[in-house]
């Protein structure tokens, strides 16, 4: 079995990697550059599982150097499951926001996917089977007041994960999406105590969540315990939408 889990080098990409790793797939780990890398022990942990690694540098928001991604994947074999995990932020209310940081954001967290979803897909079609995950937000779901381009982009992939499991599905290929809210990454660990504070007083459990917890989530989703679900979106926030 191999996967390859986009923005993979640290966060919940690197966490979704590692356990998919422990649960027997060869990893292909793709993020930005080659620096993402660097001082990062992610590969050793992966083969301790006893899994082949390999690390693929592409820029997921560029169209032909996925397509050329998906050409050296497919002359190694078959994938079975694709992560879309690729994103980032850049943060800022509609009124102060340039359409730089909207096309940036839109094009790495949204872009990616139809990029990926579309070369890798074409694998899983030949296989006729297949497994992708999109990794949304809670912000697609529910708006995030000063983000957004990062709100547009995750709601998208709400829409495009429905969509994939439409088109796709009587090939045997199966697409859901994971919505986290919260998690500690260091991402959050840049808040400031007072925001952090405040952060958690809308969360039910009254904590962040682990990268490990959203990467069981996505196991499940590719296992075959879950291979009647597919079109699904499946909100890891510790309660804070309720």
């Amino acid at each position: 079995m191999k996967a390859i889990i986009t923005g993979s080098a640290r966060g919940i990409g690197a966490a979704i990697a590692l356990k998919l790793a422990e649960d027997g797939y060869n990893i292909i780990l793709n993020d930005v550059s080659e620096k993402a890398f660097e001082n990062n022990d992610i590969v050793q942990k992966i083969k301790s599982f006893g899994v082949d690694c390999h690390i693929k540098i592409a820029d997921v928001s560029d169209y032909e150097a996925c397509e050329q991604m998906a050409s050296e994947i497919k002359a190694i074999g078959s994938i079975d499951v694709l992560v879309n995990n690729a994103g980032i932020t850049r943060d800022g209310l509609l009124a102060r926001m340039s359409e730089e940081l909207y096309d940036m954001v839109i094009n790495i967290n949204q872009k990616s996917v139809f990029n990926m979803t579309k070369h890798i897909g074409n694998i899983m079609l030949r296989q006729k089977s297949g497994c992708i995950i999109n990794v949304t937000s809670v912000a697609g779901l529910y708006g995030n007041a000063g983000q957004f381009n990062y709100s547009a982009s995750k709601g998208a992939l709400i829409a495009m994960t429905k969509t994939t499991a439409k088109e796709l599905g009587g090939r045997g290929i199966r697409c859901n999406a994971v919505a986290p809210g919260f998690i500690r990454t260091p991402m959050t660990d840049k808040l400031t105590p007072e925001q952090q504070a405040e952060m958690l007083k809308a969360i039910a459990l009254k904590r962040y969540g682990e990268p490990d917890e959203v990467a069981n989530v996505v196991a499940f989703l590719c296992s075959e315990k879950a291979s009647y679900i597919t079109g699904q979106i499946i909100e890891i926030s510790g309660g804070l939408s309720m």
